[in-house]
Formats: C-alpha cells, structure tokens, sequence
C-alpha cells in the first residue's frame, strides 16, 4: 500500500464495483456518476425536465448560457445514465421529446432538497462572501 492511502472500507482497493459512499478515486463509479448529475447543465435540465417533455430547442431557450454542443453532451450522457428518455418520432422533420425517466424523477425529488437548502441559507451565504471579500481585499 503506498504511503498516504488509507484501510477505510471507504478507500477499498480493487475494482470500481467496490467504490463504496464518499471514496474519492477518480475511477470510482459512484464518484463518477455524482460528477455527472451534479453539474450545473445536468441540474438545469433535471429541474425543466421535471415540468414536461420538452424538445431540444426548449430546453435551450430556458437553459440561458448553454451552448448547443453541450446541451447535447448533457443529454445524451443523462440519456446513457437512465435519467433521461430520448424519444424520436419518424416525421418530417424529425421530431425529438426528452422527458425524465422514473429513476429521473426520483433524482429530481433528491435535488429538490438541496434546492431547499440553498434557498434557506442565500442569505447567510451572501454575507459570508461579503465577509471573505472584504477581509480578502485588504
């Protein structure tokens, strides 16, 4: 075992079906998919999601700053995650719904609670920041 590394059943060596809670390795997959959902892209369309199935020109037009290339990529690894249901219809044009999956709206309900969170202490948040910048700037 190298130096600095821990015996935590956290910090388990092997292979990444043995990631358990909180272990940071970057081949971890629990780490990886909290990486994946937790980004702000993936967050933004969770939450539109979440009201209706939208097409993809919807969810760019609410989701101000989002390039196309990475709505796409947001999507599409949502999509490969099973939190999001690709629907294409074969008309002309084609036509393209997203809508989340069940597991989709079970995640919505988890990132709801931290929307609470946030929501709650704004307010403490900013004057902490105010505080830091202040003491920073001197």
């Amino acid at each position: 075992m190298e130096e600095g590394t821990s015996k935590s059943p956290t910090h388990a060596e092997g292979t990444v079906s043995e990631c358990l809670q909180w272990d940071f390795r970057e081949d971890c997959e629990v780490r990886q998919i909290l990486d994946r959902i937790a980004d702000k892209w993936s967050l933004l369309v969770i939450e539109l999601l979440e009201r209706r199935t939208l097409r993809f020109t919807e969810l760019r037009r609410h989701i101000d700053g989002i390039s196309q290339r990475m709505l796409t990529v947001t999507l599409r690894q949502l999509e490969r995650d099973g939190i999001v249901r690709r629907t294409v219809y074969p008309v002309v044009p084609p036509r393209v719904d997203y809508a989340l999956t069940p597991m989709g709206i079970t995640l919505y309900a988890t990132i709801q609670s931290l929307v609470a969170w946030t929501e709650h202490n704004q307010n403490e948040i900013a004057a902490a920041r105010a505080r830091y910048d202040a003491r920073s700037d001197g």
